[in-house]
């Protein structure tokens, strides 16, 4: 009897053994919370009710920790702008958009910088240029001044390519004045009719205005021109440029002259957004 009444015995506590092990998962579920609490009630009494009202608020604190910074940041730039906003002509989300995050930019952080992103044979870009070179050459010099040309299609793509060909023609000192052979390429596209849609075209416009073909030759198919029309074509991405002309002051304000309302007006609002910049 007694070795039967043993038995029974072992086998009631194999069954109590196997039960508490397949409950195994819900403990380790909830370990992490009774960690904390264990922590927390550490510092406080060991009466339960209190222990329970330090784990709430416990919890909400740390919860107000981890979004606070964030929230924080935010509402500082918002607020810094607010208590400016009447001395501001413009408004973000009207006039301009703050692109976030922050792009990057051609040049380094030691100015602020305005890109104008265009395309040689937009009209629209054709008609900016009597506001925008006069601002240019007297724009503040803190301000650095680039142009980013956009790559819609071939042809934007050959006209890039003439661009960034252009410009560093002008660095070597290949090509006496820019500004008038701009000028020229505009009046060839919208007033000549001429489409400068190959190499040899855009050549015959270089070798017009005392460039050799040697020296075009080596500058359209340079490495330089080539990773000047990469990073054109990666800034238009992230800038998400769709229209043009666009301007895109430090990598950070996107506008266009529909947005200010004209073009004089978007050159004030350029001038107003390298303010806002320079005062952060």
């Amino acid at each position: 009897m007694n070795r039967h009444t043993w038995i029974v015995t072992l086998t009631v506590l194999s069954l109590i053994i196997s039960a508490c092990s397949k409950e195994d998962p819900a403990p380790v579920a909830a370990s992490p919370v009774v960690a904390e609490t264990t922590t927390d009630t550490a510092e406080t009494t060991t009466e339960e009710g209190t222990t329970e009202t330090t784990e709430s608020v416990v919890v909400v604190e740390e919860s107000a920790a981890e979004a606070e910074p964030v929230d924080q940041k935010i509402v500082l730039a918002q607020t810094g702008e607010v208590a400016t906003t009447q001395s501001w002509k413009f408004r973000e989300g009207s006039n301009f958009t703050r692109m976030i995050p922050t792009q990057p930019t051609v040049g380094g952080a030691d100015k602020i910088e305005v890109a104008e992103i265009f395309m040689y044979t937009c009209p629209h870009c054709y008609d900016l240029e009597a506001y925008i070179n006069p601002w240019a050459d007297s724009k503040d010099p803190g301000v650095r001044f680039v142009r980013i040309p956009a790559i819609f299609n071939q042809t934007a793509q050959l006209h890039a390519q003439l661009y960034y060909t252009e410009v560093f023609l002008a660095q070597s000192g290949k090509l006496t004045d820019p500004k008038a052979f701009r000028n020229m390429v505009f009046e060839e596209l919208h007033r000549k009719g001429n489409p400068l849609n190959s190499e040899s075209m855009i050549r015959r416009l270089f070798t017009r205005v005392g460039v050799s073909e040697d020296d075009f030759n080596r500058t359209w198919g340079s490495f330089e021109v080539n990773q000047a029309l990469r990073k054109a074509a990666d800034l238009s991405r992230r800038y998400g440029v769709a229209s043009v002309p666009m301007i895109v002051v430090n990598g950070k304000y996107r506008t266009d002259a529909g947005s200010a309302g004209s073009y004089p007006k978007l050159i004030e609002l350029i001038d107003e957004l390298t303010v806002r910049e320079g005062l952060r």
